[in-house]
């Protein structure tokens, strides 16, 4: 079939699939947004943060192997249900002791308790207070922080934040970008004036000066720092809005729709906006990007998200010790991560933009 006659969303859809690197940035979205919902069953460590805090083990390289004790917790912990367990983990039913050997005799088992490489210490058991396998070994494919925690477990949980941030990001800048930038390219005058020169005041204030200003004023925390990026980002949407909407305004069909009766906002919502969706879908995509990295650069900061609470750039800032002595993975892994995900939504930017001719390619 001949692209002039598709639809133009068949012909988009058509161009972005024959650009490889969009088709790799999507699937990298993709299987993100997967392991997002999916966290607290796929990670090692399905407690409520992947949060479970092995002291002993801590600050081991990837792929250390480890014995567990697992010793009953003294109060009942009760089942959360699947949906409560998908949103927030479920908390550990087992006390987690670290051991070098073990040996059951009659209704006891003992154990040589790991302190550290060279100390540790025998203690005894009750069968009655273990599970019914009492002993299992354990993997930590990415290794363990100098709290003991799974890198890996925290990496995953970790994604539900960045991508959360990005897109609360994208639907604030959005909402606030669309409707000023379309006043101002559609109305002119006054109204133009006056929002113009709010976007060029916002504008030259740095971004990240500006973030912490909004994140003081709102407290640190998980949903504050998603408005506090938020708020930032909607200029670079107002200022293409209005251009786009200023090269529409005089054409036939806005014309026409005026013609009818119908009112400013009707015709913006109705007409203009599906036609300037374009390069709307593409800074959406980078701006997307950027919140990622504005997060982490916050959560490293330390005026982002709190503790315990996973971020990638919180992961960094807890280990970027390690990175000059002997294990420098626990901080590059979450640096991975960012610098992935950041390069697949560019790449589907790019493509997206080649796709739906915004920079008008025939």
């Amino acid at each position: 079939m001949d692209t002039a006659s598709l639809s133009f969303r068949q012909a988009a859809w058509r161009r972005l699939r024959k650009n490889k690197a969009a088709l790799f940035g999507m699937v990298i979205i993709s299987i993100s947004i997967i392991v997002a919902i999916l966290a607290y069953f796929i990670a090692p460590d399905p407690s409520p943060f992947s949060n479970r805090i092995i002291l002993e083990t801590g600050g081991n390289k990837p792929g250390f192997k480890q014995a567990f004790l697992l010793v009953k917790k003294e109060r009942t912990v009760s089942d959360p249900g699947f949906f409560r367990r998908l949103l927030s983990g479920k908390e550990d039913v087992y006390n987690y002791i670290p051991v070098t050997s073990y040996a059951t005799i009659g209704d006891s088992v003992i154990v040589q308790h790991f302190i550290d490489e060279t100390l540790s210490d025998r203690q005894a058991f009750h069968r009655d207070r273990l599970a019914g396998d009492p002993v299992i070994e354990k993997t930590f494919w990415l290794g363990t922080d100098k709290f003991g925690r799974d890198i890996l477990s925290r990496l995953v949980v970790g994604t539900r934040v960045s991508l959360s941030v990005g897109l609360i990001t994208v639907i604030i800048s959005l909402s606030i970008g669309l409707l000023l930038g379309s006043l101002a390219g559609f109305y002119r005058g006054r109204t133009d004036d006056i929002i113009m020169w709010f976007i060029n005041v916002i504008w030259s204030i740095p971004t990240l000066l500006l973030v912490f200003a909004i994140t003081l004023a709102l407290g640190r925390g998980f949903w504050q720092v998603f408005v506090a990026v938020g708020l930032t980002m909607w200029v670079s949407v107002a200022r293409l809005v209005r251009g786009q909407v200023l090269a529409v305004r005089e054409l036939e069909y806005v014309e026409a729709a005026k013609a009818l009766g119908y009112s400013g906002i009707h015709t913006i919502v109705r007409h203009i906006w599906p036609n300037i969706m374009g390069p709307v879908i593409v800074i959406a995509a980078s701006n997307f990007a950027s919140a990622i990295v504005i997060e982490a650069g916050l959560s490293f900061l330390g005026i982002g998200v709190q503790a315990p609470q996973p971020s990638w750039g919180l992961m960094i800032k807890e280990n970027y010790n390690f990175i000059i002595t002997r294990n420098p993975m626990l901080a590059l892994a979450p640096g991975f991560a960012i610098m992935l995900l950041v390069l697949a939504f560019n790449l589907l930017g790019n493509g997206l933009r080649d796709a739906l001719h915004v920079r008008g390619k025939a």
